[in-house]
């Protein structure tokens, strides 16, 4: 009993402290969490606008589609019409995420308005080690999914980057992060593909 009341007169002030921090941390975060918010909704803008040029506004159409990531997970996320500054659509832009080799990896993905092509990817947030599986953000990397087929993509070692096709050449150094944004694309693109096919926004193929 004697060990028990030392404890507490020794740790009282540490416990009090953790508890006004994680107070704290936990007001902070409500505080600031509308700002995220709109700094994730300008960023999520500002790339579907470099990836679709063509795209004056982005509407909704899609909530709440849920894909399975692997070992059971889910993950949400919604679809979004790219329109023209005359009403055309003129692609379609989503989030999707997965693990990457430090962290989560949350992407923005775009595509043609028939489904059928990659417009790109741009990365909304990302901790990948850098120099080596940051690279993902770069130029060279994301260009190779420009053109690249609303279908399984490859991921290899070797090969010529400037093909638009299935296969995704790694970035050296940084083969686990490439990998990462293939399998997250993968996961992604064939459940929101198939979801709006039943929904009748696309073409079904037949």
């Amino acid at each position: 009993m004697d060990k028990v009341k030392y404890f507490f007169r020794q740790s009282w002030l540490l416990i009090v402290a953790s508890f006004c921090f994680g107070l704290l941390i936990a007001v902070a975060n409500a505080a600031w969490q509308d700002n995220i918010f709109q700094n994730e909704e300008d960023k999520f803008n500002n790339l579907v606008k470099e990836m679709i040029p063509d795209a004056n506004t982005t509407e909704i159409v899609l909530e709440n589609v849920e894909v399975r990531s692997g070992k059971g997970k889910k993950k949400v996320t919604s679809v979004r019409k790219a329109v023209s500054g005359d009403g055309q659509c003129v692609g379609w832009a989503f989030t999707c995420e997965g693990s990457g080799f430090a962290d989560k990896i949350k992407l923005v993905l775009t595509v043609d308005a028939g489904f059928e092509k990659l417009k790109g990817y741009g990365v909304l947030s990302s901790n990948e080690t850098p120099g080596f599986g940051d690279k993902i953000k770069e130029p060279y990397y994301r260009r190779q999914f420009v053109g690249a087929p609303t279908a399984e993509l490859e991921l290899v070692k070797l090969g010529n980057p400037e093909d638009k096709d299935s296969k995704i050449v790694a970035v050296t150094g940084a083969t686990v992060s490439s990998e990462a944004v293939v399998k997250i694309v993968n996961t992604f693109l064939g459940r929101i593909k198939n979801h709006m096919q039943e929904k009748g926004l696309i073409d079904n193929g037949n």
